[in-house]
């Protein structure tokens, strides 16, 4: 006869009399000061954002495929069964596509404003009653050992507002999908650890680009997104003596290119006597290849 094979959290309980087991893991992990994330996927086509402590492990936006977004999750060796909730910014589409698979799928709470939650409720299809939250804007939510602060954007949505992740000292700013960056929000997100900062465009291609004139001014709006300059003047103003890592996201796939985006960043930042090399570390994002586990 073949003997009972116990699965991981049995042995473990045992071993340790099960009593304790739990709460040893609970005491190491509150010990830990990490706070990691990886953006998934950054563009025009769908973002999300994968962000973890030692207790908690969120999702930012889910707007690819179920099954795109846990393909994602297998390059980054993570997971996803494990994710404890998704925080949405906004409901358009590029970032809400999977939000309903994955909350139906994984038994996942979903957290978004009142406004969002309207606008997005039935696109994404019914899920569990109970798996409906709410994050207002301009709130700290504390889950675990993470907090979270939702602060609001300018984008041509029903209410979008964005998230910066903290745990302990530590904090990750996320700002895509706005038409501009208010002084208010220059003070209450300056000098966090790393951002996530919109690279959308390039104005000279997107003015002379294909796009129909209504979009264009859309775009370069105050509900439209931030140019590369935009970005890096932005960052300009945000970072300080902590921030080590920028992230450059939400990039267009026909009114920007990598290059372009990282070439403006490090331009702007040198004419301000930052040192791209030594003092910051600039990443670029991308639509369908997840960016490495970053550690803060």
């Amino acid at each position: 006869m073949e003997e009972a094979k116990l699965d991981f959290e049995q042995a473990f309980d045992i071993k340790y009399h099960s009593q304790t087991a739990r709460e040893k893991i609970e005491e190491i992990s509150a010990q830990r000061t990490d706070l990691s994330f990886s953006i998934l996927a950054s563009g025009s086509t769908g973002n999300c954002t994968y962000i973890e402590s030692g207790q908690k492990r969120f999702i930012v936006d889910a707007g690819l495929s179920g099954k795109k977004i846990e393909s994602l999750f297998k390059q980054i060796d993570r997971d996803i069964s494990l994710v404890d909730a998704i925080f949405v910014t906004h409901e358009h589409k590029d970032h809400i596509h999977g939000v309903g698979v994955l909350s139906r799928r994984y038994n996942l709470p979903v957290y978004a404003n009142k406004a969002t939650w309207k606008a997005m409720d039935r696109m994404i299809g019914e899920i569990a009653p109970e798996n409906k939250q709410y994050i207002e804007p301009e709130t700290m939510l504390q889950l675990g050992d993470i907090d979270i602060v939702s602060y609001n954007v300018s984008h041509d949505a029903a209410h979008p507002q964005f998230y910066a992740f903290q745990k302990g000292k530590k904090q990750f700013v996320m700002l895509t999908d706005t038409g501009y960056v208010s002084e208010r929000l220059r003070s209450q997100l300056k000098n966090a650890d790393a951002y996530l900062i919109e690279s959308n465009h390039e104005i000279e291609l997107l003015r002379y680009g294909p796009y129909p004139w209504s979009v264009k001014q859309r775009i370069l709006s105050d509900k439209g997104h931030l140019s590369n300059q935009d970005g890096a003047l932005a960052i300009r103003d945000l970072m300080g003596a902590k921030t080590k890592d920028i992230y450059l996201g939400h990039l267009s796939q026909d009114n920007n290119t990598k290059e372009l985006a990282m070439l403006t960043m490090e331009e702007t930042l040198q004419g301000y006597d930052v040192d791209t090399r030594n003092e910051l570390i600039l990443h670029m994002t991308d639509p369908k290849e997840a960016t490495p586990i970053q550690k803060l």
